[in-house]
């Protein structure tokens, strides 16, 4: 049992310093420390929210805890034997599932575990994993210190802490769970001491989002839940635009234009340049340079187009506003009868080479709105069971170890993707051991290659494969390299004495309460 001491000349001083401190966050009795973390309901729906909307996009977002550089897996030093400082002690799991015996080597996964998502200090989504862990009022959640309290930020707790059972690409099969109070010890609330990186957190009921459903600009504005807009631009044509704008009282909102390009004129020697004959007046026409010449404004040819009788009448009573042609005679398409038709306009064109504009777009924003319901998950252990608790007890036991793990191992390596949880299983280190880098002096170990994303994830005293369920005597803590090849191949967690007791029973004994319903 490990304490930090302060010397005798400054006791009076710290004393002050660490009053100071720690005025309005932590509240310590004996060895327990606990802070508030979303204080009532209206917050704690706030942050559900926060991480649920748009089909878990925050969720999605997040990455892998990474307290520890990627690179620091220092070789792990025996430290002596564990130091039991009460009898050995166990708490019951709950929520026992019955299953048929079976001879398959299949691990069962816990519906206990999953991920716990929060923000820290730097504004960074990140995830750990953890375990619900049996409490008086089913409502606690078991992972790492570091994944609850902000090392890099004095140790104050994440924000946007919750808990998600059975994660998996966004979903929340069982609800979303978010932090009310978090407990841990003194140590390492106040000092950062990783021999006691552990952590219980109580959690509200969780919350469910579903039934997704389109609804009005009206409604959605209403909705107090989940919701998003969902934006799509579509291009139109300009008589298509203004009747949208006049529709909307001559408001541009929703709208938008990409201006085009005015053609340029330019000469036949212009590589950018493209033969593009100008229509002209009949009288234009007759003044243009003779075919002969090559450029601009000389004649370039005519052309009949055969046209109904209304239509030649119609050009006719326009006079020469349509365009520089002139009706056709019976002379120059050899009519007899020119009541009879056929009928013809003819036109005439010059010479004209540019470089080509471009036309303006049009664009409207249409923008779907959907909502999301909320409902009652239930309390964490009624939903997914909760594991036991378990301290005191000897070194050198077997143990199931699950989370989520997602880091490259520091020679670059990437064995794990964390989307889906793993294990790893055997006997703990008979003695205690310690990382002179990380401070840590009385911690156990386990031969396992998970790496980071893997923290905060229960290591399982007694795990039944067939009931799911064991008892939680250890969490993920640091990732070491015991034989020198850049790769995990060990993991620790801090030794569960009677202290480490002293503040699960804490947490296991306060209420928490609705989110919704």
């Amino acid at each position: 049992m490990k304490r930090i001491l302060i010397p005798a000349s400054g006791a009076v001083l710290a004393t002050g310093l660490l009053a100071a401190g720690l005025a309005g966050t932590a509240q310590a009795t004996s060895d327990v420390a606990s802070d508030p973390m979303a204080k009532n309901a209206a917050v704690a729906q706030s942050i559900a929210q926060y991480w649920a909307e748009s089909n878990g996009a925050a969720l999605r977002a997040a990455t892998e805890s990474n307290i520890w550089d990627s690179k620091d897996v220092a070789k792990l030093k025996s430290t002596g034997g564990y130091s039991a400082d009460t009898k050995p002690g166990v708490v019951a799991p709950i929520g026992e599932e019955k299953k048929t015996a079976t001879k398959s080597q299949n691990v069962n996964m816990p519906k206990t575990i999953g991920k716990v998502f929060f923000v820290n200090s730097k504004g960074e989504r990140k995830w750990c994993s953890a375990t619900s862990i049996q409490s008086r009022y089913r409502n606690l959640v078991s992972t790492a210190g570091h994944c609850v309290y902000d090392t890099a930020g004095n140790a104050d707790t994440m924000s946007k802490w919750v808990f998600v059972p059975g994660y998996y690409q966004g979903k929340a099969p069982f609800g979303i769970y978010v932090g009310k109070q978090a407990f841990t010890h003194y140590d390492f609330d106040v000092y950062e001491d990783f021999d006691r990186d552990y952590a219980f957190v109580t959690v509200y009921n969780g919350i469910k989002f579903g039934g997704t459903k389109q609804v009005s600009k009206s409604d959605f504005d209403k909705h107090n839940g989940p919701k998003w807009a969902d934006s799509q631009k579509k291009q139109v044509t300009k008589d298509e635009y203004l009747a949208y704008i006049k529709a909307q009282g001559g408001k541009l909102d929703g709208t938008e234009v990409e201006n085009g390009v005015e053609p340029t004129l330019t000469n036949p020697d212009d590589p950018r340049g493209v033969y593009a004959p100008k229509e002209v007046s009949a009288s234009e026409y007759e003044k243009a340079k003779d075919e002969s010449v090559v450029g601009n404004g000389a004649k370039a040819d005519t052309k009949l187009e055969l046209v109904s009788k209304a239509e030649w009448n119609a050009y006719k009573g326009e006079g020469t506003k349509l365009s520089g042609a002139q009706v056709s005679s019976k002379d120059n398409i050899g009519l007899s009868d020119p009541e009879n038709g056929p009928w013809a306009i003819k036109h005439f064109f010059v010479k004209q080479w540019i470089i080509p504009g471009k036309d303006a777009k049009y664009y409207i924003w249409t923008v779907k709105y959907y909502v999301d319901s909320l409902t009652d998950a239930g309390r964490l252990g009624d939903a997914v069971g909760g594991q036991g608790f378990a301290y005191n007890q000897p070194t050198g036991k077997y143990v199931r170890v699950f989370g989520y793990p997602a880091s490259a191992h520091p020679d670059g390596h990437k064995n794990f993707t964390g989307i889906t949880p793993k294990w790893c299983y055997g006997k703990t280190t008979a003695k205690t051991v310690g990382s002179a880098a990380k401070k840590i002096e009385e911690h156990i170990a386990l031969k396992c290659s998970m790496t980071e994303g893997a923290d905060g994830g229960p290591w399982l005293l007694k795990y039944s494969n067939a009931k799911r369920l064991g008892y939680v005597n250890g969490v993920t803590s640091t990732f070491n390299d015991q034989d020198g090849n850049d790769r995990v191949d060990y993991i620790s967690s801090p030794y569960f004495d009677g202290e480490t007791n002293t503040v699960y029973k804490a947490a296991a004994n306060v209420w928490s309460g609705k989110i919704v319903g």
